[in-house]
């Protein structure tokens, strides 16, 4: 059981450090889709992975176009806070690819435009919060999507 763990364009090394060591914990492999907002030789990317960045099945894309072309015909689900499904509807497949958008902004509006029926969220039940930590979403989905298969 795996997942591939997509990030557009991530701004915030330690939140990257902290996927890529979510991804290696969990079995899955973290795809980073430039440009990013760190250097990838980042020291508080590499403090947040601790000592298993190296052990991190890592695949790295020039652009959004150039991950599509990678990996046509793949299984896509998204995540955003404009989502109008809930993550827990999700039909998640072991090799599925979970792809979330940048800390600031999130995914582009035409992805999520052109994806409406694959788009989800995580509910959110304060009106004082936009969003949650980009690490913890994915921690959240991910522990989901393995529990859900778990119990299949």
């Amino acid at each position: 059981m795996a997942f591939n763990i997509v990030l557009f364009e991530p701004e915030i090394p330690m939140n990257t450090g902290n996927i890529g060591r979510l991804s290696l914990a969990s079995g899955s492999k973290l795809h980073l889709v430039k440009p990013f907002g760190f250097e990838i030789n980042d020291t508080r990317l590499k403090r947040a992975g601790l000592d298993y960045w190296k052990h991190i099945t890592l695949f790295i894309y020039e652009s959004i176009d150039d991950f599509y072309a990678k990996n046509k015909e793949k299984h896509f689900v998204y995540f955003s806070s404009h989502g109008t499904q809930d993550y827990c509807a999700i039909d998640f497949k072991d090799d599925m690819f979970l792809i979330f958008g940048k800390e600031s902004v999130g995914l582009p509006k035409n992805i999520i435009a052109e994806n409406a029926d694959l788009v989800y969220n995580i509910p959110i039940y304060s009106p004082h919060i936009r969003s949650l930590n980009l690490a913890n979403a994915v921690s959240i989905v991910v522990y989901e999507g393995i529990r859900s298969i778990k119990m299949r």
